[in-house]
């Protein structure tokens, strides 16, 4: 990590990701948790790089599930096995050969990922893999609702049982420090302003059987209106195709926060989460200037993590 010097916290999780991948405690992974923007995915990310072997895979909560689910299907389409089976085989695909697993921003809030994820745990426990978590909740505070907390139970039951846990506390949100804004999602903006495409570039996009209106597809840039993004039924399916087809992406008409509605916000949080993961130079346009969006955030479940994302950007 030359170039960056660590506050006293993250050196204290660089020796514990050094202890727990080297096996040097009884451990068999890392559970690190604390609030947004204070270098849980950055001080681990770092350190994977670093780790001196290939077997080892990197996943983020949203290409997990979608990896998963494709797989399953794959599977089902090819009658290989039973569902219980057509899951195991799956983690497999993910997985591979590893002996190390890297699983960003693990949180759980649906109860179906719950059944899904608490597999996962399973799966790479039983199979020995050294596992390195990132989170904004403890292991307690997993899928928060308490209808549906009990059906994750076994999921915390099995962090706790094969994992160190390790609170980033603090009150720096180092995302809300100045940034270098040369490259990625950094490089992207909050205006009030832009000259909006044409009405003849209005098109649409393919994903699978499905197709998308959009403002303009151009050959490395997407742009799009919230309404087209959020306000209909969207997934983290499309987010993610779009991002690996689009370099640069520009989203417009935000509007306050609290005028969306509860399902327009969290495809807006997953939205904001995907990009920052594969790292797209984005624009966003609202009327609205971003300390006056993001004042109108806090009542959201996640809005926090976006929050601190979008001080990223530039103004």
């Amino acid at each position: 990590m030359t170039g960056f010097i660590l506050d006293d916290d993250q050196r204290a999780l660089v020796e514990a990701l050094s202890r727990v991948t080297a096996r040097s405690s009884s451990a068999r992974g890392l559970y690190i948790h604390g609030p947004a923007g204070r270098g849980k995915s950055w001080v681990a990310n770092t350190f994977f790089e670093a780790l001196p072997t290939t077997r080892k895979t990197r996943v983020h909560f949203h290409e997990f599930l979608d990896s998963l689910h494709r797989s399953i299907h794959d599977r089902r389409i090819r009658r290989e096995g039973d569902e219980q089976n057509a899951v195991a085989h799956a983690l497999d695909d993910i997985t591979g050969r590893s002996r190390v697993l890297f699983f960003d921003e693990f949180h759980v809030h649906d109860s179906g990922d719950a059944r899904l994820l608490t597999r996962l745990l399973d799966h790479v426990f039983r199979q020995d893999l050294t596992v390195i978590m990132t989170s904004n909740y403890a292991p307690d505070d997993l899928l928060p609702d308490p209808i549906w907390h009990h059906l994750f139970e076994p999921g915390i039951a099995l962090i706790k049982a094969n994992a160190e846990t390790f609170a980033l506390d603090g009150p720096i949100d180092y995302r809300a420090l100045a940034h270098d804004h040369s490259s990625g999602f950094a490089s992207g903006s909050w205006t009030t302003s832009a000259v909006l495409p044409e009405a003849r570039e209005a098109t649409s996009v393919q994903v699978h059987d499905r197709e998308f209106p959009v403002l303009a597809a151009r050959a490395d840039e997407l742009w799009i209106s919230f309404a087209q993004l959020c306000e209909i039924p969207t997934s983290t399916i499309e987010y993610l195709e779009w991002a690996r087809s689009f370099a640069r992406w520009v989203i417009t008409d935000v509007p306050a926060f609290a005028d969306a509605d509860a399902q327009a916000q969290q495809r807006f949080i997953n939205v904001v989460d995907v990009l920052v993961d594969a790292d797209v130079p984005t624009t966003f346009v609202s009327p609205l200037d971003l300390d006056a969006f993001l004042a109108g955030t806090s009542e959201r479940p996640d809005a926090f993590r976006m929050a601190s994302r979008l001080q990223l950007l530039r103004r």
